[in-house]
C-alpha cells in the first residue's frame, strides 16, 4: 500500500523544508519575513505551503512518480501534501493543469493525483475540469528563470467565474514559481479571491 511504500527511517531522512521560510513563497528567509522578492514585486498567490525541499531522495520519488508511472508514489506524496494542509480553509482545489500534449505523452496529470489525497481530508471538490493549459511551452527547467516568466505568459485558460472563492493550487515542484504564478494570475482575473499553492517540494535557488 501507499502507506508502506516508503518506510519510516526513510521517511524521516526525507528533506523537510527550510524553516524559517517567507509566506509567500516558501523560500528561507531570517525570521519567516516575507522576502524582498515577493515584497516587491508581490506574487499572484497569497501563501504557499510545500513538504519537502527539492533535494535527494525526494527529486527521485517526485521523478520515478512523474515519468516512471508510479502512481503509488503518487498517492504516497498526496498524503504528505494532505496532512500539511489540515488547517487550510477554502472552497476548491485545482490541479495545476497539464497541456492535453504533454497529458497524451504522460498518460495523466501528475497535479490531478496529488489533489486526491487533499481533497478527501479537506472534504473539498477539485476542479479539473474548468482551467487549462492552452500553450504547450518548452519546458520551464530548461529556461534561464528571467525566460521562465515570458516563457510562461498567457498559458493558461479558464473557463468559469471564481468570483469570491478561495482555491489551493496544486502542483508536485515549485522551482522559479514561474508556472504557478502564471495560472495564478489567470484564476485571479476570473474572480479567485485568494490562492494558496500546495507543492511536495521546493527548489531552492542555486547558490
Amino acid at each position: 500500500s501507499e502507506e508502506n511504500i516508503v518506510c519510516g527511517a526513510c521517511a524521516a531522512d526525507l528533506p523537510q523544508l527550510q524553516k524559517p521560510c517567507c509566506p509567500r513563497c516558501a523560500l528561507p528567509t531570517p525570521n519567516g519575513e516575507i522576502c524582498g522578492h515577493c515584497q516587491v514585486k508581490p506574487p499572484h498567490y497569497e501563501a504557499t505551503l510545500a513538504a519537502f525541499n527539492y533535494d535527494f531522495p525526494i527529486d527521485k520519488l517526485v521523478q520515478s512518480f512523474k515519468y516512471g508511472h508510479r502512481l503509488a508514489l503518487g498517492a504516497y506524496l498526496g498524503q504528505q501534501l494532505a496532512s500539511l494542509s489540515t488547517n487550510l480553509v477554502a472552497d476548491v482545489i485545482i490541479p495545476l493543469p497539464l497541456h492535453p500534449e504533454r497529458l497524451r505523452q504522460r498518460g495523466f496529470n501528475q497535479a490531478l493525483e496529488l489533489a486526491r489525497p487533499v481533497s478527501t481530508v479537506l472534504k473539498l471538490p477539485i476542479d479539473a475540469a474548468h482551467c487549462s493549459r492552452t500553450r504547450n511551452t518548452p519546458a520551464q527547467a530548461n529556461l534561464p528563470l528571467r525566460e521562465r516568466v515570458k516563457n510562461i505568459r498567457g498559458a493558461f485558460f479558464c473557463s468559469t467565474d471564481f468570483t469570491g472563492k478561495r482555491a489551493i493550487l496544486v502542483d508536485d515542484v515549485m522551482t522559479s514559481g514561474a508556472s504557478l504564478d502564471e495560472c495564478a494570475r489567470t484564476l485571479k482575473l476570473h474572480g479567485v479571491a485568494e490562492i494558496t499553492l500546495l507543492v511536495v517540494a521546493r527548489a531552492l535557488p542555486k547558490p
